[in-house]
């Protein structure tokens, strides 16, 4: 009976390191992409940063959460009306689209696993993601100013 306790034990260690090994490999991207402070308003955020193609088209698809004060920033190579969608995302947002001064031209509520896209209303060089009220719990509108958006890597 010990050796069959053993051996299960070691089955069910092997199958947890296997399996946290496949979390940690599905999504290289997502461990390489960058961070930077940014402030709104006087509040602060911590930002990953998605700078290339790759990691615009990965985004926050696939988390199950994200914590309060985390986004997403999406560095585009030209500003243009850009439009994000929620494909695989699990986690209700909010993006605030922003113009290449940092002022935010508008904020859209997005809702998880939908394709509709929500668009920027004027050109714009960044999209920031955040959790889903994040903005309006502060009282950040359209017109606020992103501080910090120039120590964003340069797309690709």
């Amino acid at each position: 009976m010990k050796n069959h306790l053993a051996t299960h034990k070691f089955r069910n260690t092997a199958l947890c390191s296997a399996l946290l090994l496949a979390a940690l490999s599905a999504n290289p991207a997502r461990a390489q992409m960058p961070e930077i402070t940014l402030t709104i308003a006087g509040h602060k955020l911590t930002a990953e940063v998605a700078a290339n193609n790759p990691e615009r088209r990965q985004g926050l698809m696939h988390r199950r959460m994200m914590p309060e004060h985390r986004g997403m920033l999406f560095v585009f190579t030209e500003e243009a009306h850009h439009a994000m969608w929620m494909k695989n995302t699990y986690i209700p947002l909010s993006v605030a689209f922003v113009d290449s001064k940092g002022v935010i031209s508008n904020i859209e509520d997005m809702k998880p696993h939908t394709e509709t896209t929500h668009g920027a209303v004027k050109p714009v060089r960044y999209a920031l993601e955040m959790n889903q009220g994040w903005f309006a719990k502060r009282g950040i509108k359209a017109g606020a100013r992103i501080e910090g958006l120039e120590k964003a890597p340069a797309p690709k």
